[in-house]
């Protein structure tokens, strides 16, 4: 009973480390927005980057779904 037990929170934790690092890439997203939105051409370059980031964190959430797919 404590292996389903530890099972289950090792499934949850993996969960909420996913969970904070898209957050974390959306926070990069928007604060990289409003540096742009600041007049400053770095900006750009960084929201570019960070979108990159988040685009890819995304698609290895969409493949895992999709190779979850009997």
């Amino acid at each position: 009973m404590a292996e389903g037990d530890l099972a289950f929170l090792a499934r949850q934790m993996e969960r909420v480390i996913s969970e904070v690092g898209r957050l974390r890439d959306e926070m990069t997203v928007h604060t990289a927005t409003l540096i742009r939105l600041d007049g400053t051409v770095a900006g750009l370059v960084q929201e570019v980057r960070a979108i990159h980031t988040w685009m890819a964190r995304t698609n290895e959430r969409i493949s895992k779904v999709e190779d979850a797919v009997p």
